[in-house]
């Protein structure tokens, strides 16, 4: 008997006959998607889990049976669309102007960060936050990995978030991704001009067989914006904030001397 979302979709697939590519063309997805959805490396979107039960003639099932509800309660309602899209991206460009961005982020900074924001959350609450914070990192993780590319700015990096301590193992987990090929790193150093991306925090995203999309956020809110037009605004202010930016190399030398000055710190 299946266990997991993965393993139940593969054995309906095979009960119907049916290869990965023919479940995909039913679908109107990728054969790359239904293969990741079913090795459990993706979890698939509402949208891609009812074009599912549509082709393989299953109700509503994988829809109800979709994973991510169980830890729904530690994501806030404004980004739970955003991480069913990060979960399909191709490519995905962060920016950080106060904070690590979430897929990079340690569990120790990871659980600083929740605390500092949410003051008045029980532990229970901040631990579901944790948890699935946590476990959106794992895209680091998989073999077919999207292209993640963070800009920082540079107060990021001098703020120690969780202690001096967690704050230096929180750079070389940075440097560590971006030295795998993982993640491609530019930090926006203080001096350089002013940057359309001083008002928050932003993330686009681009995918295998979809239109791309923009996620913006602020204080206790955040939005998807799906418009072209919006999302090549800010595409463009994104390109003109990396435009200031540092190279990847300077990048992580800056990255690797702060991380030794919290460190070395009396």
């Amino acid at each position: 008997m299946a266990e997991s979302y993965g393993e139940w979709l593969r054995d309906a697939r095979v009960a119907k006959g049916w290869t990965q590519q023919q479940l995909a063309d039913a679908a109107f997805m990728s054969r790359s998607l239904v293969a990741a959805i079913e090795s459990g490396r993706r979890h698939p979107s509402e949208s891609d889990a009812a074009a599912l039960d549509a082709a393989l003639g299953t109700g509503n099932v994988l829809v109800t049976f979709r994973p991510g509800q169980a830890v729904r309660g530690g994501v806030a309602d404004w980004f739970e669309k955003a991480r069913e899209f990060e979960q399909q991206a191709t490519v995905i460009r962060d920016f950080g102007l106060s904070f690590v961005p979430g897929l990079l982020q340690t569990e120790a900074y990871a659980s600083a960060v929740i605390e500092s924001s949410y003051p008045r959350a029980g532990e229970e609450q901040c631990h579901k936050r944790l948890v699935s914070r946590l476990a959106r990192a794992q895209l680091l993780n998989d073999p077919v990995t999207p292209e993640v590319w963070a800009l920082l700015d540079e107060s990021v990096i001098h703020r120690p978030i969780g202690g001096r301590e967690a704050m230096a193992d929180q750079l070389d987990h940075i440097v560590k991704l971006a030295e795998s090929g993982r993640v491609r790193v530019n930090l926006l150093p203080f001096g350089r001009s002013p940057h359309p991306l001083l008002e928050g925090v932003v993330t686009l995203m681009w995918f295998e067989d979809q239109p791309p999309i923009a996620y913006s956020e602020g204080m206790r809110v955040g939005k998807v914006h799906d418009s072209p037009a919006v999302v090549t605004e800010i595409q463009g202010a994104y390109n003109l904030a990396l435009s200031e930016a540092l190279a990847l190399e300077p990048s992580l030398a800056r990255l690797r001397a702060k991380a030794k000055e919290f460190r070395n710190h009396e």
